[in-house]
């Protein structure tokens, strides 16, 4: 594959992971925040596929038919970033559907060097190519992934990228525990240590 295909590859499979974190929870799991800046996985979904809408369309002059009112001037802050109640799984997911194929469409009409300007940056990094902006997207979309894999953790138990992921340890609900205990441990006896050390130099 080309370097412009690797990339895109990448994207692909991130946003596809990131759907899958959504796969047989009910409407509550998907929606809770589970951080104390509100952080929940059907808002990361919006978000990507918001952000990709801008970075992938009007950054390169392909604005989407598609209006996102949580970006209005008049939006309450970081609506972006979770759910209203009436604001459905479906249409979600249809709007990251609906953002990843606009995206495609500007991956494949476009070479790498296709210059393009994010209005939102400071004027001195306005300007980016195709290519800069398919590594921040990939960048951005791992990230979230990465926020997704700790809420599906926390909401089921539920870890890696899917079942059988060989980058998990096998390991029973036990022996996780066990595990756990033994890191828990540590971090303890790590923070003991660093008292004794910070109390000894203070007598010195």
């Amino acid at each position: 594959m080309d370097d412009k295909a690797v990339l895109h590859h990448y994207l692909q499979s991130r946003r596809a992971d990131l759907l899958a974190k959504l796969d047989g929870l009910g409407e509550y799991d998907v929606r809770r925040p589970l951080t104390p800046t509100g952080t929940n996985l059907l808002g990361l979904v919006k978000h990507v596929a918001s952000v990709e809408l801008g970075y992938l369309g009007e950054v390169f002059g392909r604005p989407a038919d598609r209006a996102l009112p949580w970006f209005d001037d008049d939006a309450e802050p970081d609506a972006d970033l979770w759910a209203a109640a009436d604001e459905t799984r479906e249409e979600i997911i249809g709007l990251h559907r609906f953002s990843a194929a606009h995206s495609d469409a500007t991956i494949e009409a476009l070479p790498l060097n296709a210059v393009g300007e994010v209005p939102w940056w400071p004027e001195e990094r306005r300007r980016v190519t195709l290519h800069q902006i398919l590594v921040h997207m990939c960048v951005e979309t791992a990230q979230h992934l990465g926020h997704a894999d700790i809420l599906r953790e926390l909401i089921d138990g539920s870890a890696g990228q899917r079942p059988g992921d060989p980058n998990l340890s096998v390991r029973s609900a036990d022996e996780w525990s066990d595990h756990r205990a033994r890191i828990e441990a540590s971090a303890r006896q790590a923070e003991e240590a660093a008292r004794q050390a910070e109390e000894a130099a203070q007598l010195a």
